[in-house]
């Protein structure tokens, strides 16, 4: 049963968190997964459907690049948005007590999504409820980053999810505040994250991906086909979530491989 009245902060809550999972090119109402959200909320797929048309209006990433949604962003829509862009984490949770409000055990959009996240960090030893909040944290950031590539690898355009990561660029371990920010994520291949987490690749300023020179001279056929012939070549850019900048020149600075003068 529909409702014409105000979005509810629970409404809007799951209404972010589909923002967040379904590529740019897929908000809208004949979206088999929007139609079955908004009977779920108690709200038509056209008002789904046209509330993240107006949180995409929102995104700087979507703007920035001459797409618009739509222009009737609300006052409460914008404040969620700064709330969800100020703390990740808690946002993440919030949308998880919201899908539970609704009776929505775990809000996937499985038209997208058919495996498991693949880059957990195990918690074995902790405590029950830091591993359910980590566990809703990273399934949260991985969704968010691979939807915003379109699930592909933004380096080689590799489409099988199940050898997808979410790569975070700046690591984990070291910046607690933006491990669940998107703007924080590359959509890789397995084998290219691994090659991007341990400093052989990176990503320049202008966007384009830089391998250490340190493995030049590799004879290797496999790397020189799957990692050196990327040297130099674009990466796909994202729909939503652009790399921050500040980010990537952590990454530059204290992860890549340089190579001593």
């Amino acid at each position: 049963m529909t409702t014409k009245t105000g979005w509810t902060r629970n409404q809007l809550l799951v209404a972010f968190n589909l923002y967040c999972q379904i590529p740019f090119g897929k908000l809208h109402f004949r979206n088999p997964e929007i139609i079955k959200y908004a009977e779920m909320i108690g709200r038509t797929p056209s008002a789904l459907a046209m509330k993240l048309s107006n949180i995409a209006s929102l995104d700087p990433a979507i703007t920035s690049s001459g797409r618009k949604g739509l222009k009737g962003a609300s006052a409460s829509d914008r404040a969620m948005w700064e709330e969800m862009q100020a703390d990740w984490e808690s946002f993440a949770n919030k949308v998880e007590q919201a899908t539970n409000a609704f009776g929505i055990m775990e809000l996937s959009v499985d038209t997208y999504e058919s495996s498991e996240p693949n880059n957990f960090i195990d918690y074995t030893g902790s405590n029950k409820a830091i591993q359910t909040t980590s566990r809703i944290g990273q399934n949260f950031f991985r969704r968010a980053v691979l939807s915003a590539y379109d699930y592909r690898c933004c380096i080689t355009g590799l489409a099988i999810s199940k050898l997808l990561v979410a790569s975070h660029i700046v690591p984990w371990r070291i910046d607690e505040a933006n491990r669940l920010n998107p703007s924080n994520g590359l959509c890789l291949s397995m084998l290219h994250d691994k090659a991007f987490d341990v400093g052989i690749i990176t990503i320049s300023e202008d966007m384009t991906v830089n391998v250490s020179k340190k493995y030049k001279e590799k004879t290797d056929g496999f790397f020189y086909s799957a990692i050196w012939t990327y040297d130099g070549k674009p990466i796909s850019l994202p729909e939503k979530f652009i790399p921050h900048s500040e980010f990537l020149v952590y990454h530059r600075e204290f992860i890549f491989e340089k190579v001593e003068l």
